[in-house]
């Protein structure tokens, strides 16, 4: 039955307005729970609380001994003597690391072949046998000439006066650190975009300028975290110049340690803690090295420690001053 005209429609009653939802950026936003991750960092920090403990309170590692050996005289020698045989070897062995690179890069099958054997032969060998061969060498050549091959010699030398104890074992250490330095430089230079090499010829550039100005900077981002791995352990190495009778870090703490048998134990800590911060200052050495070369890598430099520390500081006064707000 149709409504008269003129009547009323009748509407349905809208319910009443509610309030809006607040815009976005007022919501809190709930982090995601990790109880995974909070139970993992609990078991890992009780262990180093126990580790910890241990260390500090066992009387076998009698820390007043270690206090009392850290800085004497005797430790110090060992320490400068590591560090001019660590120094020495670095160097000598990155350019003997270098020159056979670059041999077996050469368009010279010789220079190939002599740097090929050459790093097969030292990589083969342990360290500590060819210490003692060349400790041994003036029982094999008592006098070293240079002269014309199977002719007259100019220059003579007593080898048992070149050989000292110190020579002995850089010779060694370097020897043996530019096989494996060969093959790290050699690396980092086949890590260079091929493109590169072709547009620096296209472009007329001499090899040398090529080499030095492209190459080798690109390359120098993977072989210096490479190198360094290999400069650590490097400066562990030196340990084994203690079997030529040359005195290091290693050859002080062993030889005290048969001198006073009841501090073997803080003597070997005295050598672990030098041989940590050795160690770490190389690390530290790294990073600022590598973020150097970064440059023009990235879009932004990594961060150093002091930067991290200072961000970090002012995400802490941030969220502090947003939970304040709330």
């Amino acid at each position: 039955m149709s409504e008269p005209p003129g009547a009323a429609v009748s509407l349905v009653e809208a319910p009443p307005a509610t309030d809006s939802p607040r815009p976005p950026t007022a919501q809190r936003v709930l982090p995601l729970r990790r109880p995974g991750r909070w139970i993992a960092t609990a078991a890992v920090l009780v262990v180093v609380a126990q580790i910890v403990h241990g260390l500090a309170t066992n009387p076998f590692y009698q820390w007043d001994r270690f206090r009392y050996w850290f800085l004497r005289p005797t430790i110090l020698d060992g320490l400068l003597i590591t560090l001019e045989v660590a120094a020495l070897s670095a160097v000598l062995g990155l350019l003997g690391g270098v020159l056979l690179a670059l041999a077996r890069l050469s368009g010279s099958p010789v220079l190939r072949a002599v740097s090929w054997t050459y790093t097969w032969l030292f990589r083969s060998v342990p360290l500590i046998v060819v210490l003692i061969f060349l400790y041994n060498f003036s029982a094999l050549y008592q006098t070293l000439s240079l002269g014309v091959p199977f002719g007259p010699a100019f220059v003579t030398f007593d080898e048992s006066r070149l050989a000292t104890d110190l020579a002995v074992a850089v010779v060694g250490l370097s020897l043996n650190e530019a096989a494996y330095a060969s093959e790290v430089v050699r690396g980092g230079i086949l890590s260079v975009d091929q493109g590169q090499h072709e547009a620096a010829a296209a472009l007329g550039l001499p090899k040398g300028y090529q080499f030095r100005r492209i190459v080798l900077p690109q390359a120098l981002r993977s072989i210096t975290p490479n190198y360094v791995n290999q400069l650590i352990g490097l400066i562990k190495g030196t340990s084994l110049v203690f079997y030529v009778s040359l005195l290091d870090l290693f050859g002080s703490v062993q030889t005290m340690g048969s001198t006073y048998p009841g501090d073997i134990v803080p003597l070997l800590l005295v050598a672990t803690v030098w041989y940590l911060l050795l160690t770490s200052a190389v690390s530290v050495v790294q990073f600022y090295v590598e973020r150097y070369f970064a440059r023009g890598a990235t879009r932004s430099l990594p961060p150093t420690p002091l930067q991290k520390a200072r961000a970090g500081l002012t995400e802490v006064r941030a969220r502090l001053r947003r939970e304040a707000a709330v």
